[in-house]
């Protein structure tokens, strides 16, 4: 367990990060957390107070990493941009399960099926997670079809997301 003291940033313009909190992990720290990694890793522990599992610290040059902190977790600190916080870490191992939900509506989809399992499991993960994220049932079930139509037609997570935004557009 690593624990450190980090202050909330946020991104400006910055692809599509813009807007993102996160905090900072040096390099000395993440090489304690996971040693001779460079590529993105996931962490458990608390901020603050607050546990979190599954977290993911992502490589952002000269072996220094950022956490991404989701208005979720933002609410559960009862903090934002510029705050501190401290961080309590370790590398968290454990593996990321699907929905069985997603997975029997991907069992009737062979070409979405083919899709998710080519797909490297980091992406996989980012699909498990948006789908657990949802706070009702038809939320999580309208999201479990939109991630099969968006495998079906080749897209990753990142272009569901930006195809879904589209569609939200008004005229």
């Amino acid at each position: 367990m690593v624990r450190f003291t980090a202050t909330i940033l946020q991104f400006g313009e910055q692809g599509e990060k813009t807007g993102w909190s996160y905090i900072e992990i040096p390099a000395k720290i993440a090489q304690q957390l996971k040693p001779g990694n460079k590529k993105s890793f996931r962490v458990k522990g608390k901020l603050d107070a607050l546990s979190v599992k599954s977290m993911a610290l992502m490589p952002m040059g000269g072996g220094d990493f950022i956490m991404a902190l989701n208005a979720t977790i933002r609410k559960g600190i009862k903090k934002n941009k510029g705050a501190k916080l401290v961080a309590e870490l370790e590398a968290d191992n454990a593996a990321i399960k699907p929905p069985p939900e997603l997975l029997e509506c991907l069992a009737d989809e062979p070409m979405a099926l083919k899709r998710y399992n080519e797909i490297p499991g980091s992406h996989r993960n980012y699909f498990t997670r948006w789908i657990e994220s949802a706070k009702t049932t038809a939320t999580k079930s309208k999201r479990i079809a939109q991630a099969v139509t968006a495998l079906s037609k080749g897209q990753h997570y990142g272009e569901m997301l930006r195809a879904l935004k589209n569609e939200r557009i008004d005229f």
